[in-house]
């Protein structure tokens, strides 16, 4: 069910300015739905890329198709257990995460595409019960992460942005001879 305080976009403020461009790309309406259908979208491309395209880099040092889908399910897993911390009101700044050293130390490679694609369809299903469960206090509640103040409102659209950005990525770098 669809609540107007989940359709409201976070603004300057909210988030740090590098994730403006994150924001920018999510619709407009509510951000549980919207991560709700994001997410089946993003499952039917996954599972329509061959699994011999899993190891596919578009240039030399990039990361390979299977390494993309696992860095977006690592950055949701961050994103929600900001927004889990800082919506139960704790104020403990949260650390960044370097998500090169995330990549290179996990086992994205021995992973095929379709367990890599049903890991975030979990992850994103968790997200989903954790946002749709919060009220207008807790989304607009605010944290310390990566020494920038974030809303758990932005940490939702965060999430879905970072998303389209390497969805995006995928298609037009990774997947345009197909």
């Amino acid at each position: 069910m669809s609540s107007p305080f989940r359709s409201i976009r976070p603004v300057a403020g909210e988030y740090a300015s590098y994730y403006a461009s994150y924001i920018a790309r999510v619709p407009d309406g509510d951000i549980v739905e919207t991560l709700d259908r994001q997410i089946s979208e993003s499952l039917e491309l996954f599972r329509s890329i061959p699994e011999s395209l899993g190891d596919h880099r578009y240039a030399p040092g990039k990361w390979s198709i299977r390494e993309v889908i696992g860095h977006i399910a690592d950055a949701e897993r961050v994103f929600a257990y900001r927004a889990l911390r800082f919506s139960r009101a704790d104020t403990t700044p949260v650390a960044g995460f370097d998500e090169n050293a995330y990549v290179s130390n996990a086992p994205f490679a021995r992973t095929s595409l379709a367990d890599l694609a049903s890991g975030l369809e979990h992850v994103r299903r968790a997200s989903l019960y954790l946002f749709a469960g919060l009220d207008e206090e807790a989304m607009t509640r605010r944290g310390i992460a990566n020494g920038f103040e974030v809303s758990v409102r932005a940490l939702a659209w965060i999430t879905a942005g970072h998303e389209t950005h390497h969805i995006d990525v995928l298609r037009a770098r990774y997947l345009t001879e197909r």
